[in-house]
């Protein structure tokens, strides 16, 4: 295992901790950032590597589902959508730019939450699924693009970049 891969693998135990022990305790439900899917659009960005992308990409959705979903499988299906929506016209874009970042970031939280309550709709039945998850949708988007935008401060966030050629 080499020391991209290893630091990688820290950063998500880290964002796992951090996201399902720590922040649960001191903030409440609505304004606490999703780590894992921030990680997850920095993969999509800067990594070059589309199916190794994927598996990490589905793999934090599972991750996601396992320690704080409700439904498992869900999460992993939305973050592997948003991946390869993100990974689709990621070339055509300058992905080192950190307003790129935050947009992304915007997008792939209302595109995680829409993705949810579709598929939530078409295989729960229960019918007011809409209505608790709707009021904390802004602030969820709000909170996400803060922390995408702390994102940029740390001095290896770069750690993942693949070089081409």
């Amino acid at each position: 295992m080499n020391k991209r891969a290893l630091f990688f693998l820290i950063v998500i135990i880290f964002s796992i901790v951090i996201q399902t022990s720590v922040l649960p305790v001191y903030i409440d439900g609505l304004f606490k950032p999703d780590l894992l899917l921030i990680l997850m659009v920095f993969i999509s960005l800067r990594y070059q590597n589309v199916p190794g992308g994927a598996l990490i990409a589905w793999l934090l959705g599972l991750l996601k589902d396992l320690f704080s979903g409700l439904y498992t499988g869900l999460n992993a299906f939305a973050f592997l959508a948003i991946y390869l929506v993100i990974k689709h016209i990621a070339d055509r874009l300058y992905t080192e730019s950190p307003l790129l970042f935050v947009i992304t970031i915007t997008a792939a939280s209302l595109a995680a939450a829409g993705l949810n309550l579709l598929l939530l709709l078409v295989f729960d039945q229960s019918h007011g699924i809409f209505y608790s998850m709707y009021p904390g949708i802004i602030p969820h988007l709000l909170v996400n693009a803060f922390a995408a935008s702390l994102f940029g401060l740390f001095p290896d966030a770069g750690f993942i970049q693949d070089k081409k050629g």
